[in-house]
């Protein structure tokens, strides 16, 4: 089987379009292949994290993807920082990548933006640690979205150039996992700016940890218009928030745009929002309730992580010492 390797931080409480954008697809993914899921708190520390809200949402994270559908039995789950093969591997891809690779990286200038000499080093190098989070499994796949596609093609030429310094075919080239297309979902207070888990408001984003009363409450809230819902997707072009309304509706539906409308269209917002919060509450709030449960046993969350780490580290350990002789370090 393909083995996969996909990671997410836990730095917030993920998101509706978390879910649509990533979780879900890793769900259906789980049928055919063999997945490695890692929450990357090393990742998460590149920009600053409150100490104890890392390791609680590390612990929240993990419960809303067994929630949402992620079986750690039959896969692997675990945080990234428990397995010392990350680190080990990602110091060698610092040795062996070059200044100008890192300084294509588009997501630093983005984030780091006209501020970036006073940004963690840790940021700068992200993309290796993200080549090691991969290449220490030897993972065949990775599902990526638009944002990460560079970063994976940083660590073929990681991997590349490893290969060819110490003459080895020894990692292998990674090959992107593009997943469906999935709905682009917008903020509920802009139809303009993407939905974030960082936005400091709350009630601008469907938490997957809200219960069906928090869900009805923010979609009742959700900004809109004063027209009706039109005939075509086309005439949704110029209405961000309309159109971001009925976007979430079909996709959590799975139906198209054209057939939410072909339902709703002429209807105003009040009748159409109590549909919306139907179909919402229907597919998110089951993962709110599990995840609260699953809350309730701490120790029972840290046992699973730490036997998803002792599974990870079995695959990537033998893997990074080999990578550890290859480079001549003497062990």
């Amino acid at each position: 089987m393909q083995r996969i390797f996909s990671g997410i931080q836990p730095s917030g409480v993920p998101q509706l379009g978390n879910y649509l954008g990533a979780i879900r697809n890793w769900v259906k993914l789980q049928d055919a292949h063999d997945c490695i899921f890692c929450l990357v708190d090393m990742h998460a520390i590149t920009v600053w994290q409150e100490p104890e809200e890392l390791r609680r949402h590390t612990l929240t994270q993990a419960a809303i993807l067994l929630a949402s559908g992620i079986d750690a039995s039959r896969h692997i789950l675990f945080n990234q920082s428990a397995v010392s093969a990350h680190a080990r591997l990602a110091w060698i891809f610092n040795c062996v990548t070059r200044l100008g690779w890192l300084n294509r990286m588009t997501q630093f200038k983005d984030k780091a933006g006209k501020d970036r000499e006073n940004h963690s080093s840790g940021l700068y190098v992200y993309p290796n640690l993200m080549a090691a989070d991969i290449l220490a499994y030897k993972a065949t796949h990775v599902p990526v979205g638009e944002d990460q596609k560079q970063h994976l093609e940083l660590t073929n030429d990681v991997a590349q150039k490893f290969n060819h310094d110490y003459g080895v075919e020894f990692f292998p080239q990674v090959e992107a996992l593009i997943p469906p297309a999935a709905a682009r979902v917008m903020s509920l207070r802009d139809g303009t700016k993407k939905m974030s888990k960082s936005d400091p408001s709350a009630q601008s984003r469907i938490e997957l940890t809200d219960d069906a009363d928090t869900i009805a409450q923010k979609i009742r809230r959700a900004k809109t218009d004063t027209d009706v819902l039109p005939d075509t997707p086309a005439e949704l072009e110029t209405r961000p928030e309309a159109k971001n309304l009925v976007t979430i509706y079909a996709a959590l539906a799975d139906m198209t745009v054209q057939q939410v409308l072909d339902i709703h269209n002429g209807q105003g917002f009040g009748p159409f929002k109590n549909a919306l919060t139907e179909v919402v509450v229907g597919a998110i709030a089951p993962i709110g309730l599990e995840t609260s449960r699953l809350l309730k046993d701490e120790t029972h969350l840290q046992h699973m992580l730490r036997d998803g780490a002792r599974r990870a580290q079995a695959i990537a350990d033998p893997i990074v010492t080999e990578a550890e002789k290859l480079v001549g370090f003497l062990k």
